[in-house]
């Protein structure tokens, strides 16, 4: 399948259906009577609305049949009827009356309901003391494996994001100079991506040198770039909605031997891990994979540092951080449609750090990166 071409602008109407479709399958396979979606990523995944969670509830109610029904404060109608994506009842609250009885009102005592997991405490205490006579669970296990296996439209809508953020990381080595601050060069790169075709820009970006690299999220302060440093920019942008999230660590003029050799190891560990997401695999697989290199170099062992001191990799989609997690005691085994980072970073405490970040696809085959990894230390593009 190829995925470089021009992406639709959004997800087509009759996808989301679809997963509507899909979702009353396995509330049937598991018992469920209904699941409600918290607005977030999940709300955009099942009908189109890219809406953020608030104090305020706007939720999904996908029944096992019937029509979905769309609870959202009675003043944003019109806001929601301009993304919604799927056919839907709405039911409305106003600002004096409990949101939480108007999502439940037409369940029928005993109904089993499976709550979103991201749904915050104060909702799911007030769905449940609102009717104590329902059963309520988590429907992680409904809205993860649905989530987790991308379509083609979505791999296309990733590939594009990734693409244009490796454009704007290639953009930024060649602009660098010493004297530079690490928010000019955050700023750089947000004109980069807009310039590039995201619109909204970066979604984040940490730029890091030296010393600051051993932060796997940085350091407070803005530093400024010097000649013969160890540079590490982490970015990405949103295109429909769906992440970019590519890393780069290089120097930036000459550094020590022991970083252009560890930095050898780290894209050993990447590639290994790569290899290691065979179709079926456990997701833990291609974790254990990075480590055994790092082991066979002296690091580690498991997060001892020097090392590696997070899991290897996360999934990506609607959120840039989702399942499936590329971490020891995941068994989910891999399929086609799964997509996650490969970032085995290194890091020696208080020194440096080596993070390559790239992201790959399943097929039936195998996996495929969606951006080529690094070529060396000191010329990352080749």
């Amino acid at each position: 399948m190829n995925h470089s071409g021009t992406p639709p602008l959004r997800i087509e109407k009759s996808e989301f259906e679809q997963r509507v479709s899909a979702c009353r399958a396995m509330l049937a396979e598991q018992g469920l009577d209904a699941v409600i979606v918290n607005a977030g990523a999940s709300l955009h995944y099942f009908a189109g609305i890219p809406w953020t969670p608030t104090e305020r509830l706007v939720a999904l109610v996908i029944p096992a049949s019937g029509r979905p029904r769309m609870v959202c404060p009675h003043f944003e109608i019109g806001s929601l009827r301009d993304c919604i994506m799927i056919d839907v009842d709405l039911l409305t609250w106003e600002e004096d009356v409990p949101p939480c009885n108007v999502a439940l009102d037409a369940f029928l005592a005993g109904a089993k309901v499976g709550l979103d997991p991201e749904f915050s405490f104060r909702f799911v205490s007030g769905f449940k003391d609102a009717r104590p006579d329902l059963r309520f669970g988590s429907a992680e296990s409904v809205i993860d494996p649905m989530r987790a296996r991308k379509s083609s439209s979505e791999i296309s809508l990733i590939q594009h994001a990734m693409s244009l953020t490796l454009r704007v990381h290639e953009a930024v080595f060649h602009a660098l100079k010493p004297g530079l601050t690490a928010s000019a060069i955050c700023r750089m790169i947000d004109e980069q991506h807009v310039a590039f075709g995201a619109p909204q820009g970066s979604y984040f970006c940490a730029v890091q040198f030296g010393a600051a690299t051993a932060f796997p999220h940085g350091l407070a302060g803005d530093q400024i770039l010097e000649r013969d440093s160890l540079v590490l920019i982490d970015t990405g942008c949103r295109i429909a909605g769906y992440h970019s999230d590519i890393t780069r660590t290089y120097a930036f003029g000459s550094i020590p031997d022991l970083q252009a050799e560890i930095w050898a190891i780290e894209k050993e560990a990447q590639l290994a891990a790569f290899s290691a997401a065979e179709p079926g695999a456990p997701c833990h697989a291609v974790d254990d994979a990075a480590r055994a290199v790092l082991e066979a170099h002296g690091l580690g062992p498991d997060y001892a540092l020097p090392g590696l001191p997070h899991r290897t990799g996360h999934g990506v989609g609607l959120a840039i951080h989702e399942a499936p997690y590329l971490v020891r005691g995941n068994k989910t085994p891999l399929r086609a449609g799964h997509c996650g980072s490969i970032e085995p970073m290194i890091v020696f405490p208080n020194a440096f750090g080596i993070r390559l970040e790239d992201h790959f696809y399943m097929t039936e085959q195998g996996p495929e990166w969606f951006t080529r990894p690094a070529h060396d230390v000191r010329h990352p593009f080749g």
